[in-house]
């Protein structure tokens, strides 16, 4: 089974050159992350001489080291040969390796905020979300309105079940970036939950203006207006989701909504909803 959060980095998403989440048509991948081009890489041929014991000592890395003077453009290469590596290896689903190699990548050019979200989004699918909030932080700390990072971020609270921390970084985000699909999809998984039905009614509906071809955003939607007994509207919006992808008529395609963020309860909300659909339920 897919870990929860897999695919969290935004619905619908793909894993750019770099292993970070950026929104296009289909089923959400790594949730995850919208990060700028400049965060692309290739892997060196000579990636796989390269060895993966991380260059110092401490695990996750020590974060911020002060750096006098900067990474030299040869650090800077080797570390963006590690970021390559180590997203290969997480690919192969090789994570420990994976993570290794990242945390190389953060000793050798801490100022790559990149590689701080590169690590921490592998740290979070590996189950490790205490060291992915540090090193998410960690980018944070240079750059405060990096939104890459604190859309991350926002997911690893959203799923550690830390729903206040969850919506003041997405909501932080959201304000840097009025456009933030990632955001306000989110932002209304954490309102239902926090039974803040009317927000997370208003973060889904613009979600939904924002990536209308998304199903997980209607099925937000329909939960939220399920929440606040807006039973009609509900229906509407899951039938929505069901005209997008048919397979939301199954009963055993609903459990994948774990990966994009979903709580148990959220999915089995999202059962009585569809069971009530007029296109009914399969088992």
């Amino acid at each position: 089974m897919t870990r929860p959060g897999a695919c969290l980095l935004f619905s619908q998403s793909v894993v750019n050159a770099m292993g970070t989440p950026f929104r296009v048509k289909g089923c959400w991948g790594l949730v995850l992350i919208a990060l700028m081009a400049s965060c692309q890489a290739r892997s060196p041929s000579s990636a796989q001489s390269i060895a993966l014991q991380p260059l110092f000592s401490g695990y996750p890395p020590a974060l911020l080291p002060k750096l006098t003077p900067p990474p030299s453009p040869e650090a800077k290469a080797e570390a963006a040969t590690f970021r390559a590596r180590g997203i290969n290896l997480r690919n192969q689903g090789q994570m420990e390796a994976a993570i290794a190699a990242l945390v190389n990548a953060v000793d050798l050019d801490p100022t790559a905020l990149d590689g701080y979200v590169i690590l921490g989004w592998t740290q979070h699918l590996n189950d490790q979300r205490s060291a992915a909030i540090e090193t998410l932080n960690a980018a944070l700390q240079q750059e405060s309105d990096y939104v890459p990072a604190l859309n991350a971020l926002g997911i690893v609270y959203l799923v550690d079940g830390q729903l206040e921390a969850a919506v003041t970084t997405h909501r932080q985000a959201q304000s840097l970036s009025p456009e933030n699909e990632i955001a306000a999809y989110n932002l209304s998984l954490a309102y239902q939950r926090l039974r803040e039905f009317e927000q997370a009614i208003a973060q889904a509906q613009l979600a939904t203006d924002l990536e209308p071809q998304n199903p997980h955003k209607w099925v937000a939607l329909a939960i939220a207006h399920h929440s606040n007994s807006e039973f009609e509207l509900a229906q509407q919006a899951y039938a929505q989701a069901v005209q997008l992808d048919s397979r939301y008529r199954d009963r055993g395609f609903l459990s994948h909504l774990e990966q994009a963020g979903f709580s148990a309860e959220q999915i089995e909300l999202t059962a009585e909803v569809a069971s009530l659909n007029s296109s009914g339920l399969r088992q």
